[in-house]
């Protein structure tokens, strides 16, 4: 997946799996990383809130109005008219699945994803909690109206994922966290298949051989060494709308991008520290400009735009996403086409329940069989209460669920189980963990490990 450049060279000192978790440390971008999804969490939850309240106030009308408003972006002649919800779902996801793909590119290169052994545990449990809330919510549909939507219950959401595990406090051990925040970039990549696939229209082949050609054209200016923003961002803006016009979902688009960004600092980091560590006595302004190129080439341009974008996705676009998706009107005709409360059913059976049979039954599965073993002070118990926090479905479920129906029941339908199992696993999942990592220190070693029984 990465680049011939990002298969070259060491790999990132702050980012190794096993070292990291010396001394009961995470990596320092993780854990920055972690803490901004946990805070970006709250704010997500909030305008939900505010959403739903508007939605079914006696101003629902104006909730309505507002992301129905059309926006026109006009260029030469070529027109393009969508609602605002439109925009906010096409193109403001957009960067939010680039900061994805820049994730993705991340655990790849120097995460737990380059080392096989490592991911084996999460990847085959995102894997079962996938495959499992599919079927269930296929067998609860039962090939009715509702059946498109097998991939809505499929989706984790990391923000309010880790924010609930955040609020359960220190006692969880950090190697579980890792183990979570691997396991939800998994299910991302997972989600985006599925998207790109099943969830995508008609495609136009000149439009799609359109965005290939421009996305070479990054692959050349990367070749000979162009490494300023401004021209990438204009060919990506290109991508997208060539991608948008495919008939392929734009949003793809965006983890394209983000995985051919480099994540490989340009040059090594112990040069830019012996330059800057012994400048002149008294800087001009040249060797100052000098010292802070030679400081940004020192971290990875996938490092830098993910540490730019990443607040903004967190405390901005996804909240904007919920405010313009979570205003469901709560009334009964929401059920009344035929389909609709086996949607609805489907969907919390398939977040609540499929998500913690899945990934809970694939982690034994990986460790009964050797493929994999449990996260360092972990015990079964947690890796449940991970499970059933891993039914927190919101922004991506949301998302597909806009993809899988059209505007009415069946859409309705399909967002409130999105949001009645997210509040369901949030409470039980966030309660099992509680429990389990309070009776932790009772049989963990000096070092916070359990007994060998429980990590073999």
């Amino acid at each position: 997946m990465g680049s011939q450049e990002d298969q070259a060279g060491g790999h990132h000192p702050d980012l190794t799996g096993a070292a990291a978790l010396s001394g009961r440390r995470m990596p320092r971008l993780v854990r920055q990383f972690l803490k901004t999804e946990a805070s970006g969490g709250a704010v997500l939850l909030g305008a939900a809130i505010v959403a739903m309240a508007w939605a079914n106030s006696p101003w629902g009308e104006s909730y309505r109005t507002l992301w129905l408003t059309d926006l026109t972006l006009r260029l030469g002649r070529y027109v393009l008219v969508e609602d605002l919800r439109h925009w906010v779902n096409e193109a403001l996801m957009a960067v939010f699945f680039f900061v994805v793909g820049l994730e993705i590119k991340r655990e790849v290169v120097h995460g737990d994803l380059r080392d096989p052994r490592a991911a084996a545990l999460p990847a085959l449990a995102a894997a079962g909690g996938m495959v499992v809330p599919a079927l269930l919510y296929l067998a609860v549909t039962a090939g009715g109206a509702g059946s498109h939507g097998w991939g809505i219950p499929m989706a984790t959401d990391i923000a309010f994922a880790v924010g609930v595990v955040t609020l359960v406090g220190p006692r969880v051990p950090p190697a579980l966290k890792l183990f979570l925040l691997t396991l939800a970039i998994v299910d991302d990549v997972g989600a985006i298949v599925v998207i790109a696939v099943f969830y995508s229209g008609d495609i136009h082949g000149y439009f799609l051989l359109a965005a290939a050609a421009l996305v070479m054209l990054m692959l050349l200016l990367r070749r000979i060494g162009v490494f300023w923003l401004p021209p990438y961002v204009v060919i990506g803006s290109a991508v997208w709308l060539a991608t948008d016009a495919s008939g392929v979902h734009a949003t793809v688009a965006g983890v394209v991008l983000g995985l051919l960004t480099p994540a490989r600092r340009l040059i090594p980091g112990s040069v830019a520290r012996q330059w800057v560590g012994d400048p002149d006595d008294d800087p001009g302004p040249a060797e100052l400009d000098a010292m802070t190129r030679l400081a940004r080439t020192a971290v990875s341009p996938a490092e830098r735009l993910e540490h730019l974008l990443h607040p903004w996705t967190s405390f901005l676009i996804v909240p904007l996403f919920a405010l313009a998706n979570a205003g469901v009107e709560l009334r009964g005709k929401a059920f009344d086409r035929p389909g609709a409360a086996a949607v609805t059913a489907g969907v919390m059976i398939g977040l609540v329940a499929g998500k913690a049979v899945g990934i809970t039954g694939a982690s034994w599965l990986a460790v009964r069989t050797g493929a994999g073993r449990l996260p360092e002070g972990g015990t079964w118990a947690m890796i449940a209460g991970v499970g059933i926090v891993g039914g927190i479905g919101f922004t991506v479920a949301l998302f597909v669920a806009e993809l899988a129906f059209d505007p009415g029941a069946l859409l309705e339908s399909a967002q409130i189980g999105v949001l009645a199992a997210s509040a369901v696993a949030a409470v039980i999942g966030g309660a099992v963990l509680s429990a389990a990592c309070r009776s932790r220190p009772e049989r963990a070693g000096p070092r916070g490990q359990g007994s060998g029984h429980e990590h073999r």
